[in-house]
């Protein structure tokens, strides 16, 4: 059953200030009169436009039958921007585990490479405006879906596989979305290394103030973050091969086990509470809706926290 289209305006002058204040109005609203309407509230598959900071964003969205309590499962696509076949790879895992899915597709106009797969930290080698940074949307993408729920407090996970990967990767590093239940980096040419000598986006190094840094970092490491790698992705198509992604290493693969070895090693050395996973899924490659179906995207995904690392 195809979902009803419901085109919900939510431009944030600030990033918090009016959405507290229309979380705040629809409370009041939805005591009165219930539920508005044209929420995508329907079984199966649909499609319904996002307005984030004044960009229409589509997003595929996806509800599992006889799920009362659902999670909130949101999916951001590899570099050929296929949002709605990302939907329907998340289906079999929003079904076993009561997840709604959203998909976002963020378009090349609005993010070309420099915002979606860097985050839209830097560009031509200067640090914008933090107000400016493409980051940003993931927030505001889960504050809408709430609204649009009507559970301002739901769970909810990210998955980026890819081009997706390598932009939450940066959403963690740089925005901290300290609430999610999990963050899933899968497969990604580059990560933000847990550095503050190699340069942004690449690293913190040049955003922050000595003092920052070292917090920013803290609280990246502290975050629950799983390297999902498939043990076959070896190949080189599509892999960014600038400088800084070369020092990761040769493939995706290294690159991800060298992250995650970075991490480890550096919350260690300071004492710090660690919250990173590193899952692989055994006889796969490059392909998000493997690693979906996997065995192992459970581990992947799964809510319960392992024990803090020191």
């Amino acid at each position: 059953m195809i979902a009803r289209r419901r085109d919900t305006k939510a431009a944030y002058p600030t990033r918090r200030g009016m959405v507290a204040i229309f979380t705040v109005l629809l409370l009041g609203l939805g005591s009165c009169f219930g539920a508005p309407e044209g929420f995508a509230r329907d079984v199966g598959s649909g499609q319904v436009t996002a307005y984030l900071r004044g960009v229409p964003i589509t997003v595929y969205t996806y509800r599992p039958t006889g799920c009362s309590d659902p999670a909130l499962l949101f999916i951001f696509h590899g570099i050929g921007r296929k949002a709605s076949s990302y939907q329907k790879s998340a289906r079999s895992l929003a079904d076993e585990n009561c997840m709604i899915v959203f998909a976002p597709l963020l378009d090349k106009q609005n993010f070309p490479i420099w915002r979606y797969q860097l985050g839209g930290i830097v560009r031509d080698g200067q640090v914008i405006p933090r107000e400016e940074w493409a980051v940003w949307v993931v927030a505001d993408l889960v504050t809408w879906a709430r609204l649009e729920e009507r559970r301002f407090n739901a769970p909810y996970y990210l998955f980026g596989h890819s081009a997706g990967g390598q932009f939450l990767s940066r959403v963690a590093a740089f925005s901290l979305p300290k609430d999610a239940t999990r963050i899933v980096i899968a497969n990604p040419s580059t990560y933000v290394l847990p550095s503050t000598d190699e340069p942004a986006p690449y690293g913190l190094g040049g955003v922050f103030s000595p003092e920052e840094t070292e917090s920013q970092l803290r609280a990246y490491l502290q975050l629950p973050i799983t390297i999902y790698l498939g043990e076959e992705d070896t190949g080189d198509e599509n892999l960014s091969q600038s400088k800084a992604a070369n020092r990761q290493g040769g493939t995706r693969l290294e690159r991800g086990e060298r992250a995650f070895e970075m991490a480890s090693s550096t919350a260690k050395a300071k004492g710090w509470d660690f919250r990173w996973r590193l899952v692989k899924a055994q006889n796969i490659g490059h392909s998000a809706g493997k690693m979906l179906r996997a065995d192992e995207a459970l581990k992947a995904f799964g809510a319960r926290e392992p024990e803090l690392a020191h």
